[in-house]
């Protein structure tokens, strides 16, 4: 049986500053508006690749709501959980490159319409009908999120479903309160991990990535995924560790590749591919985001991914 993935979360629009420099503190020439938010582009990257996907989130009323509705839906995910509010904005998110390549955010989530996401009929009914879900530290940053996505948890472990969690942890939100207990109730029920880099660290007291790694599925994580970036990504299980090499890409804008990454190899590891090859096509999506601009332009489907890993490999 094919699996339905199930992910709860913000869906913003995301405009970017065409200069480089410090944050907004002058005028600035913008692009976008581009769909955003990163469990939406997670399961726009789902399913553009052919694998039943859904989304539980809210938007306003308003243009960038109905421009996420209509690129979510052209890509294949079902959006009868996205609950359109009437007087409400959608969120957004402002970034700026800063000259060494690091990027400033300013975010309007939490006061925004999916700063709260109720459990709707239409939320409740996809509860019921997927099989897999995929959490993100981000829908764990607010009560209002956090409570619909911990409901989600719940209900689709109960019925044997799987779960991946990806936390996600930028600066600006690491600080809020009643995350960390959040973070720590979701990783205890994780059957698939998929942290970048440094994020490892965050769940364990050992100072290697091996040993944080043994820790982890010593305490019941059946599966590890460490994202590094353009270093590639490791695979780690009770019985095998494995490293997959980067894609050789020129980067334009890294925002949305370690969620497409995480679309790429959550889809491919629930069809029962190989964690090789799984990370593999996973790595050809980061790749591939990362040369374009805007964070949900560069999702792909397989014939692009496959066509990427001729040229690069050619």
């Amino acid at each position: 049986m094919v699996k339905k993935v199930l992910t709860v979360g913000e869906i913003l629009v995301e405009i970017v500053a065409t200069t480089r420099g410090d944050g907004f503190l002058e005028p600035q020439p913008l692009v976008g508006p581009f769909p955003s938010g990163a469990p939406a582009i997670f399961i726009d990257q789902v399913g553009k690749l052919g694998t039943p996907a859904a989304i539980v989130s809210r938007v306003g009323a308003d243009d960038f709501g109905a421009l996420n509705i209509e690129r979510l839906t052209a890509d294949g995910v079902d959006v009868s959980g996205v609950e359109v509010a009437t007087g409400e904005t959608t969120g957004s998110a402002f970034v700026r490159y800063r000259n060494d390549g690091s990027r400033k955010f300013v975010f309007n989530i939490a006061h925004s319409a999916c700063g709260t996401v109720p459990i709707t009929p239409a939320a409740d009914a996809l509860f019921d009908s997927c099989d897999h879900l995929h959490i993100m530290g981000t829908a764990l940053s607010s009560p209002g999120l956090k409570d619909t996505a911990l409901a989600a948890l719940a209900r689709i472990k109960a019925r044997g479903g799987t779960l991946s969690f990806d936390p996600n942890l930028r600066p600006e939100i690491l600080g809020t309160p009643g995350l960390r207990a959040a973070l720590d109730e979701v990783l205890a029920q994780t059957d698939l991990f998929l942290p970048s880099g440094e994020e490892l660290f965050l769940f364990t007291d050992a100072s290697e990535p091996d040993a944080a790694a043994d820790e982890l599925l010593g305490r019941g994580i059946g599966e590890i995924v460490i994202k590094n970036g353009s270093r590639g990504a490791r695979y780690v299980s009770a019985g095998r560790k494995l490293d997959v090499a980067a894609l050789s890409v020129e980067e334009l804008d890294p925002t949305g590749a370690g969620d497409s990454f995480g679309g790429t190899f959550v889809s491919f590891w629930l069809s029962g591919a190989d964690p090789e090859a799984a990370l593999h096509y996973a790595n050809a999506a980061g790749a591939r985001a990362v040369t374009v601009l805007g964070p949900m332009e560069g999702t792909s489907t397989r014939a692009e991914l496959d066509a990427l890993c001729r040229r690069t490999e050619g």
